[in-house]
């Protein structure tokens, strides 16, 4: 049965980078709105779980003000979606013109150091978009890694989707990421991670939005390690096409401690850059998972 829900599943997300790339920009944001839309309405575990985590964020919102932001936080969420089955046939000029980023002096003049940058992103508005702009608009390179998913054919398509726009795709298993993020980094490279979960036993707590949460330890670690700048990015979505960002100050290694409290505190500076970017368009935050560790201490009872 797992067999046929694989091949199920790859054939949908098949059919969607086939078929929604070749609908006209109007008709594929319509479809992502009503798709987005049904979803709501069925009021399903992942809408219950955005909510949730939208109250936590907007904590003085009442049930109507948090519908709201649920069904427009599930229309952000298929406006990604279209759009990333959309970005591999759209032409490169426009990444310049429809992503705004507020600050990106900050990442050319860090890149232009050669010391490597480490920018790190939640999951907000569209960061494939996001790094279709670096690669197209300012003509760097720069590596990622991907969670594997079933099936691995699935895990192929992404891939080799975001390896068209232009991006150096790391499998997360394996154990050797790492090793060859902390490489491209020597050689004064690039490198983006999404990192506003983790659920391993190595990910490092930290306050966010007054409750205690779990945040990947990978980008200060490889900080500290190589000497590279890590650089928080939050990004939003403004009216159909354009996308807005704001490249944040590179987080400051502390000048003493052991490397568990560095790492500590250069993760809370990071989370802190996540948050003001969420608290400001909460609608854009694409989280449908369990965040905070009350939550998932529920679900494990």
């Amino acid at each position: 049965m797992g067999s046929v829900q694989d091949r199920l599943t790859d054939g949908l997300y098949g059919l969607g980078w086939a078929g929604v790339k070749k609908l006209p920009e109007p008709a594929a944001t319509a479809l992502g709105r009503r798709i987005a839309d049904y979803a709501w309405k069925r009021r399903g575990k992942s809408v219950a779980r955005l909510e949730s985590n939208l109250a936590r964020v907007v904590p003085d919102a009442g049930p109507e003000e948090l519908r709201r932001l649920s069904q427009a936080g599930m229309r952000s969420y298929m406006r990604y979606w279209m759009e990333s089955f959309r970005l591999p046939a759209m032409d490169p000029k426009r990444f310049g013109t429809e992503v705004r980023i507020e600050d990106d002096h900050l990442l050319k003049e860090a890149l232009a150091t050669g010391r490597g940058v480490i920018v790190a992103l939640p999951h907000l508005a569209n960061w494939d978009l996001a790094g279709a702009w670096v690669t197209s608009h300012l003509g760097v390179p720069f590596t990622t890694v991907a969670e594997r998913l079933r099936p691995e054919s699935l895990y192929d398509r992404f891939v080799a989707y975001r390896e068209s726009l232009g991006m150096e795709v790391l499998p997360h298993s394996g154990g050797a990421a790492f090793g060859t993020l902390a490489r491209r980094l020597r050689a004064g490279g690039l490198i983006c991670l999404v990192a506003d979960r983790d659920l391993s036993s190595s990910g490092v707590e930290v306050d966010f939005f007054g409750a205690r949460a779990r945040m990947p330890a990978g980008p200060a670690l490889l900080a500290q390690q190589t000497g590279a700048l890590l650089m928080p990015v939050t990004l939003w979505y403004g009216e159909t096409p354009t996308m807005h960002g704001r490249i944040h100050p590179a987080v400051p290694e502390p000048e003493s401690g052991t490397r568990v409290a560095k790492t500590a505190a250069m993760t809370q500076a990071m989370a802190d850059a996540f948050a003001s970017g969420i608290a400001a368009h909460p609608q854009d935050w694409h989280m449908l998972q369990r965040l905070w560790l009350a939550d998932l201490q529920e679900r494990s009872e």
